[in-house]
């Protein structure tokens, strides 16, 4: 793999790479499926590196439990050949909640409410609140984080701690980019709120992820022979270089447009220029994960 900040390569089957590898902590939207469809090629080639002998856990920042995650991969066509286990940052932020006491607001859309479950006793309103946990927008289909200023502003002035339980800022659904809870947490930190980050980038839910994979091994996976995969350079590439492990960049997600891949497909060319000025650079990447 390159040295940190070089332009990696550009894969065509992960196969290249595949050996050098025993566990892969996998991004799920972006990388696995578009939010309404499947990406038949990705399962395939996780389950390939399964068969190899390989453990694939799915980490991901949907803001419910991992096990409420399940029914919706299937509902997609996401194989279950295609993973071990699955850790989101819905695990750990119902982690971070049980070890405070604190009266929380929640903030986000219904689909989200087994999120709280065993919690709701402690559900408050907003003005009587010491916390926010904030899972998304309300209405993510037509709201930007600009509707919730005045909120974030009240926040803000009582102090209120806000725990994002979901620190994309964006993702891809089908053809549309939509707001998730990140872009509000980020806006609240501009204002100088404190913020509690449940997953990707943060470390707690890798620490998990390789928990996981430590269970199914029955034991540690050296760093070096672990590999991240994802599509986004904020949360998956730079929480994999947080760590110290490989990543795999996937670039038809939600760079899509910014890497010009409307227009052809993903070429070295493209690939530097994308990456001239990130602060965090993938050790490989593709256009699709395939085998």
């Amino acid at each position: 793999m390159p040295p940190p900040n070089a332009t990696p390569p550009v894969l065509h089957g992960f196969s290249a790479i595949a050996p050098n590898y025993d566990v892969i902590l996998c991004d799920i939207w972006g990388v696995l499926h578009d939010g309404l469809r499947a990406h038949p090629g990705a399962g395939d080639a996780l389950k390939r590196f399964r068969a190899g002998g390989g453990t694939v856990v799915l980490v991901s920042n949907a803001p419910r439990p991992s096990e409420t995650v399940v029914p919706h991969l299937d509902q997609l066509g996401v194989i279950r050949a295609a993973w071990d286990g699955i850790v989101t940052s819905g695990d750990v932020t119902r982690a971070m909640l049980a070890a405070t006491d604190e009266p929380y607001f929640w903030l986000g859309p219904d689909r989200d409410a087994p999120l709280f479950d065993g919690f709701t006793h402690r559900a408050a309103p907003f003005n009587a609140a010491r916390m926010i946990v904030c899972s998304g927008l309300i209405d993510d289909t037509r709201e930007t984080p600009a509707d919730y200023a005045a909120m974030l502003a009240s926040a803000r002035s009582r102090a209120m701690r806000f725990l994002c339980a979901n620190p994309d800022l964006i993702v891809e659904r089908g053809n549309e980019i939509i707001y998730c809870a990140g872009a509000l947490a980020e806006a609240y930190a501009d204002i100088g709120g404190e913020v509690l980050w449940a997953g990707k980038p943060h470390r707690p839910v890798y620490d998990s992820a390789l928990d996981v994979a430590a269970s199914m091994r029955k034991a540690d996976t050296p760093l070096a022979r672990v590999l991240a995969i994802g599509d986004a350079l904020r949360t998956d590439v730079a929480g994999a270089r947080g760590i110290g492990i490989d990543s795999l960049f996937i670039a038809r997600g939600i760079h899509t447009h910014e890497l010009g891949l409307a227009d052809g497909p993903l070429t070295d060319a493209r690939l530097a220029a994308f990456l001239a000025d990130a602060p965090e650079h993938p050790s490989a990447a593709m256009e699709k994960l395939v085998w």
